[in-house]
């Protein structure tokens, strides 16, 4: 079991920081050395050669001083060029970094223009590297303002820096409405929300530049004559974007927001379709977690949930492997399997859609999505009515795998036609 959450914990470079400035994670170390007080720490330098006129440049990552992971928390000294980090880590730490304009937006750029993976650096005294660096992710600000520029079918509507009285940080909303919505003022539609908002319309916003394509999966099947329109709800992550999506941690304080403040606004600023048989939410990695926990939390809001390569195996030592933490005594167990386990229990009448694929992070996550299917049949569910569960042959953990089957879970969630 420790080397398959090593090896996990090795894969989450886009998990954490939000699939998108959606989620960074670190891999998992045994920090078991740094309890050695011969060894408790090391000085490393970092630097980063960047363009001219370069603002405040954060160094990120999996040390607390670096957040951990919260793009703005820690800046590179310098104005010119050349900007350095000095740091202190405990010795023999695989320390993961990247480099922001202090969001994950803003994030630095490769030679191709595209964003780098993590950079890893194992920790020993004296260490230094380099990194030239040929730019910045641009300010969503502008792409924000320019909503026509995303080329969508339909229109965009966006909500900035939507507050919560239940969480601590703000988000932007972003809500589709289908082509012909605004010619018909009588009609009503069924709404699904979604997590990492960012990334399912707007090529120019989503993490790998590409995005999810969901106005263009939408309108495939309502071509079709498998379901009507709807309208969908996006709503960007944060820096807390890990706790914020998780079950077993700031899950049920996201769920207050989604149920008792936005959905109330969504339903009054436009014309929705109401009740669990017209309302869904579907996510990916940890936004497949919350998709899954809002179903099972509220059955009588939402009828139904979209999890695409539904991160299931996360457990409380990958949770210390992202802090930064000492992960000698962390459970190695899935929450999910720790939840089965103590008998948990479904809510009558909702449905679920599964998938994952296998390459990347996505080749891990088999065991646990096949333990859920017979915790799902036990419960006395009915595979292919009630849930599917779907594996996709070379499928990878990013937003261009979830682009390609976009239709398959939409498809489930949204067909037959509502009456």
């Amino acid at each position: 079991m420790r080397f398959i959450v090593l090896a996990v914990l090795a894969l989450t470079a886009v998990l954490f920081a939000g699939c998108g400035p959606s989620a960074q994670s670190s891999p998992a170390k045994d920090n078991a050395s740094a309890e050695s007080p011969a060894e408790t720490t090391a000085v490393i330098t970092i630097r980063a050669n960047v363009p001219d006129d370069t603002p405040t440049v954060y160094l990120v990552g999996n040390l607390p001083e670096l957040g951990p992971w919260d793009p703005g928390a820690f800046s590179m000294e310098g104005e010119g060029r050349e900007r350095t980090a000095v740091l202190n880590a405990p010795a023999g730490h695989v320390l993961q970094y990247k480099f922001t304009l202090g969001s994950w937006e803003r994030e630095a750029l490769g030679p191709s223009g595209t964003i780098m993976p993590n950079f890893t650096l194992t920790v020993e005294d004296g260490a230094a590297v380099s990194h030239d660096l040929s730019g910045f992710g641009a300010d969503p600000e502008a792409f924000i303002n320019d909503p026509e520029g995303a080329a969508v079918e339909g229109r965009l509507v966006y909500w900035k820096d939507v507050s919560s009285k239940h969480l601590s940080e703000t988000r932007h909303v972003v809500t589709w409405l289908p082509p012909g919505y605004d010619n018909n003022p009588e009609k009503r539609y069924r709404v699904i929300y979604m997590s990492d908002g960012q990334n399912i319309f707007d090529p120019r916003l989503a993490y790998t530049g590409v995005d999810w394509g969901v106005d263009e999966a939408v309108m495939r099947g309502v071509r079709n004559e498998l379901y009507d329109p709807v309208i969908i709800v996006g709503v960007w992550n944060t820096v807390r974007r890990v706790p914020e999506y998780s079950p077993w941690h700031d899950g049920p304080d996201y769920g207050r927001f989604v149920v008792e403040e936005l959905m109330p606004r969504v339903n009054e600023e436009f014309r929705t379709l109401t009740g669990p048989e017209n309302t869904f939410h579907m996510g990916s990695s940890m936004g497949g977690l919350i998709s899954f926990y809002l179903v099972n939390a509220y059955p009588d809001v939402f009828g139904a949930c979209g999890c695409v390569s539904t991160h299931f195996t996360l457990s409380e030592a990958m949770l210390a492997g992202f802090l930064g933490g000492d992960q000698t005594n962390a459970d190695e167990t899935p929450y999910i399997l720790r939840d089965i386990e103590n008998g948990a229990g479904i809510p009558e009448g909702v449905r679920y859609y599964f998938d994952y694929g296998t390459k990347g992070l996505d080749a891990f996550y088999e065991p646990p999505h096949l333990a859920v299917a017979q915790w799902l049949r036990e419960q006395g569910l009915e595979e292919g009515e009630d849930f599917v569960m779907r594996k996709y042959e070379g499928a990878d953990h990013n937003e261009a795998s979830w682009r390609a089957r976009a239709d398959d879970p939409l498809r489930f969630l949204l067909a037959p036609k509502a009456d």
